[in-house]
């Protein structure tokens, strides 16, 4: 059974595109990661999550409080917020008032 011409031409645009879409998202989070190196080396601390990620761990938490796992998530949660108010500037895009209105969970 001989492929199709259109068969073809995809597969070569996949080849000819593939290793730079690669190369691009490499070049992007290794400069994502030397920002944050370099952050954490100016402050001793980053924070660990995004606002979306730390809003859906709270979330998590509350949703299960007996889980085995819920302890370590809730002292990562404090861990983020305390990060956040003694740090100077935050790795993710955090404002002023998301943090202001951060409240450590019980432990």
């Amino acid at each position: 059974m001989a492929l199709s011409t259109l068969t073809w031409v995809s597969m070569l645009v996949s080849l000819l595109l593939l290793p730079g879409v690669a190369a691009a998202v490499l070049v992007r989070s290794l400069r994502t990661e030397e920002r944050k190196l370099a952050l954490l080396r100016e402050q001793d601390d980053v924070d660990s999550y995004s606002p979306r990620a730390l809003s859906d761990l709270r979330e998590w938490i509350r949703a299960n409080p007996d889980d085995p796992y819920s302890p370590i998530a809730r002292r990562r949660y404090n861990e983020c917020v305390r990060s956040l108010r003694a740090i100077d500037e935050p790795h993710y895009d955090w404002s002023d008032e998301q943090i202001a209105r951060l409240e450590l969970v019980d432990e």
